[in-house]
């Protein structure tokens, strides 16, 4: 599904948020901060979209989507940037060391795996001790009103307007469904606790339709010299 609409993708995020996703997105950047020097994997990373951002203190960004589309116009769109690495994988079994990355991001991408849980695990087990993670994610409004609002743009008005920007509007029939029935902020960030990263917390974002998570792993405890 992401390989068919990779060629149009951004532009279509940009019309369905009303120009928001670059907003959430520099929010998401500047939660991560990454440092000069920094190793940081972008999880469901798409077209790099959001890894550019992330090098422009000089960070190395490794750029990781499960759509061979995405990863495809992602090397073409972004060649000449030697600190963007682009590299095709699962996120529930990514294929990299234990403890490699200064930090974990992913937007709005989470809600796209079949067990994110176990992604998360994945998460933890690649982030170095003392690094973190950032997860930018379409959320649960907390005021009603808002909610009732936010959910009738997904079911009523997206579908319209997806078939106007989109390259293939079919692929984003899953889209509210999964918006819908996505867990709400606590619930995410007890999942984060569950698989070992602490000081946990998240921050809404326009009014909580979108949240982003932070947590830390650990780390090890100094050993008493004799």
């Amino acid at each position: 599904m992401f390989d068919q609409v990779s060629t149009h993708y951004d532009r279509t995020n940009a019309v369905l948020s009303v120009g928001n996703a670059a907003l959430w997105r520099l929010q998401a950047t500047r939660a991560v901060n990454p440092q000069a020097g920094e190793r940081i994997l972008d999880i469901a990373a798409g077209t790099g979209t959001s890894s550019v951002a992330l090098t422009h203190t000089g960070a190395h960004v490794v750029a990781a989507d499960f759509s061979a589309g995405m990863i495809k116009v992602g090397r073409e769109r972004h060649a000449g940037n030697p600190l963007i690495e682009f590299v095709q994988a699962d996120a529930t079994a990514l294929p990299f060391a234990d403890n490699e990355f200064d930090a974990v991001t992913i937007s709005f991408g989470l809600r796209n795996v079949v067990e994110p849980r176990k992604a998360l695990a994945e998460f933890f087990r690649v982030t170095k001790p003392g690094g973190r993670v950032v997860i930018c994610e379409f959320s649960t409004p907390p005021n009603p009103v808002i909610r009732g609002a936010y959910f009738a743009y997904l079911n009523q008005v997206m579908p319209r307007v997806v078939k106007l920007a989109s390259s293939n509007a079919e692929a984003y029939d899953y889209l509210g469904e999964s918006i819908a029935a996505w867990p709400t902020q606590p619930v995410l960030s007890g999942w984060l606790r569950d698989v070992g990263y602490e000081s946990v917390a998240y921050k809404n974002l326009t009014l909580g339709i979108v949240a982003l998570h932070r947590g830390v792993k650990a780390a090890p405890a100094a050993v008493p010299a004799d």
